[in-house]
Formats: structure tokens, sequence, C-alpha cells
């Protein structure tokens, strides 16, 4: 089978990176920081700069999405200390603008990950569709809750490769699943709030990467 060339943007762990080159795909990342394991397959730059250097497959992981999330909304009417209201709306303007360039780029299959969205970023994006889906990493055998939501084009639905049964509410298993939410404020907490779980990969490795690199090979 031909092997697709896959463009991760956004990414810094380089796992879903190596998800698809693990499995003979000529995948690359890109991000405006270099690569956490220093890959020679990883590219600082814009991703807007290479969407359209012939690419099979897109997967933007981790785009900002800070002003376009539900839990970011408040800030555009009150907004936090030291910024003022024009800042939070230009910013809400730039990630749409980033949001719109990667999910319209020229490419036949898509993936965005993104939170749910308030509508003032919905009626900024081109071409705007409801996520195809929400996935939790222990859904794929990683014990941890963080909800990721998938715009996709050109892609199926994940399907679950090892669901986990969650903890109750209270315990102190629960307090560790949700290490993503409860991580202190730090300079490092934006990246592992960020990361990709591994099964997650794993799985758009498999599923994508399987179904995709058939479909170019015919």
């Amino acid at each position: 089978m031909k092997p697709m060339r896959v463009l991760v943007g956004c990414e810094t762990s380089g796992r879903v990176r190596r998800a698809f080159a693990d499995r003979g795909h000529d995948a690359w990342s890109c991000d405006l920081l270099p690569a956490d394991d220093g890959s020679n397959r990883h590219i600082v730059c814009d991703v807007r700069d290479l969407l359209g250097d012939g690419w099979d497959l897109l997967a933007v992981m981790h785009p900002p999405c800070t002003r376009l999330c539900n839990s970011g909304v408040r800030w555009l009417t009150t907004p936090p200390p030291g910024r003022t209201k024009q800042e939070m709306w230009s910013d809400l303007e730039d990630g749409a603008s980033l949001f719109s360039d990667c999910w319209n780029a020229p490419i036949e299959r898509v993936c965005v990950e993104n939170p749910i969205m308030h509508k003032y970023a919905k009626e900024l994006i081109r071409d705007y569709q409801p996520p195809a889906q929400t996935v939790q990493p222990w859904w794929f055998g990683d014990p941890a809750f963080k909800a990721t939501s998938l715009y996709l084009r050109g892609l199926p639905l994940l399907v679950p490769t090892n669901k986990l049964v969650p903890p109750a509410k209270g315990t102190d298993e629960h307090k560790r699943w949700s290490k993503v939410h409860r991580a202190s404020p730090g300079p490092d907490r934006w990246k592992m709030r960020s990361e990709t779980f591994q099964g997650i990969a794993d799985a758009f490795g498999d599923q994508w990467g399987g179904l995709a690199s058939g479909q170019v090979a015919a």
C-alpha cells in the first residue's frame, strides 16, 4: 500500500506523528516550538505555511483554543486583569482564522481537535460544522478524563479500542483520572493539558492510517 503524506499540526510531543510513522507513513509534525523528541521530521513554523504542500491527511491536534471554547467565553465581556476587551476579541478572531484555514485546507482528510465552541466562534469560522464526536482517553486504555472533540472531514469516527470503567466520583482514583483538569497553575500547565494520550494517538494511526493508506493505494 502506498504510504500517506501526513501533517500533524500544532504538536510538540510527537505522539501522533510517531503513530503514523510507525505504521509506514511519511509523517511530519509542525509547531511554533521545537519537538520534544528532537525529531528531524518536525518543522518549526505556522501550520498554515504548509497546508498547500500536497498532504493526504492533516491532523491539527492542539490549535490555540482559549478564546474559542465555551469555558472562556466570559472573558469576551469581562476581560481578565491586565487585558482589554479589544484584545480578547482580537485573540478570538486570530483563533477562528487559524481554525478556519486548517478546516478548509486543500487536503482530502482533515481532523482538527478543539473543545466545544461558543456561538461567537462558530459565527467567525468559515464553513463551520459541529464536531463529529467527542472522545475520552479511557475509551482507548488510558486512565484519564479529558473530553476531546474531533472535527472531521473525510475521516470516519474513531472506534473505542479498550474501554475502561471510570472510577466513582469522590474517590482517590477519580482524582488521579482527573489530573489534567486538576493540574496546578504554572508555566507547563498548558503543555500537560494539550498532549494527546497514547491510546488516542494509536487509534489515529490504526484506524485512519489503515483506511486512508488503502484509499491512496487505490
